[in-house]
C-alpha cells in the first residue's frame, strides 16, 4: 500500500474515516478484514499520521459501502444558490494529484464542478470512463490529453472540450510538469456521482 505524506491543506480524511466507521458500527479489525488493509495502517490513517493513496481510498469506500468522495468531505446541506470563496474550497490529495471542489458538493442541482491538478504522467487509468450527462473541460495549466472514443485531443491552457459523457473517455498528463483542468459534469442521473469515476484510479500512465 502506498501512502502519501500528509497535506496540511487537505480535508481530514482520517477523521471522516473514523466517523463513517463508527456510524456503521464497524471495528478497526473488521474494516481491515473487509478492505484487505492492515489494522496498523488504518490506525495511522485515522490518527492523521498518513494520507491514503487513491487505491486505498477506493478499498475503504468499498469496505464501508460509501462513495469515495464521502471520505473527502462531510455531508453538507444543499442549496439552490452556492457562492464558494477560494478559501472555502474542499481539497483532497489523490495519487499524483489534487482534487478541489468548486461548490458542487453544496449545490442541489445535477452539476459538479472541480479542479484537478495533475502531476506529470498522471492519468485516469487504462480503462475508459462512462457516465450519464455531459462533460466540460477547461485547461488551466500545462497540457492534458483527452481520449473520447477513438479521438484524441491535446488541451493547452485556454482550450476547452465538451462531449456526451456516455462516450468512453479518459485523461492523461503526457508531460513531466504539473497540469490542471476545470471539469464540469452536468445532467447526470440522480443516482450517479460521476466525479468519483475521475478519481478512482489516477495512476501514473505508461502509455
Amino acid at each position: 500500500m502506498e501512502l502519501n505524506t500528509k497535506d496540511p491543506d487537505s480535508v481530514n480524511v482520517g477523521q471522516r474515516l473514523r466517523i463513517l466507521r463508527k456510524q456503521r458500527d464497524i471495528s478497526m479489525r473488521e474494516l481491515a478484514r473487509r478492505s484487505g488493509l492492515s489494522a496498523n495502517a488504518l490506525s495511522m490513517i485515522e490518527r492523521g499520521l498518513t494520507s491514503p493513496s487513491v487505491s486505498t481510498l477506493s478499498k475503504l469506500s468499498s469496505a464501508l459501502d460509501v462513495p469515495i468522495t464521502s471520505l473527502f468531505r462531510e455531508a453538507q446541506e444543499r442549496h439552490d444558490v452556492v457562492f464558494c470563496q477560494a478559501s472555502e474550497r474542499s481539497k483532497a490529495p489523490f495519487d499524483h494529484g489534487r482534487w478541489e471542489g468548486l461548490g458542487g458538493e453544496r449545490f442541489s442541482g445535477r452539476m459538479e464542478a472541480f479542479v484537478l491538478t495533475l502531476e506529470g504522467g498522471a492519468s485516469s487509468g487504462p480503462h475508459g470512463i462512462l457516465h450519464t450527462g455531459q462533460e466540460f473541460v477547461f485547461c488551466l495549466k500545462g497540457v492534458v490529453e483527452y481520449d473520447v472514443e477513438e479521438r484524441r485531443f491535446l488541451l493547452n491552457p485556454g482550450d476547452t472540450l465538451m462531449f456526451a459523457a456516455s462516450m468512453s473517455h479518459r485523461w492523461r498528463n503526457p508531460g513531466r510538469t504539473e497540469a490542471s483542468v476545470v471539469m464540469v459534469l452536468s445532467g447526470y442521473e440522480e443516482t450517479e456521482s460521476p466525479g468519483e469515476f475521475h478519481l478512482i484510479t489516477g495512476d501514473k500512465s505508461q502509455d
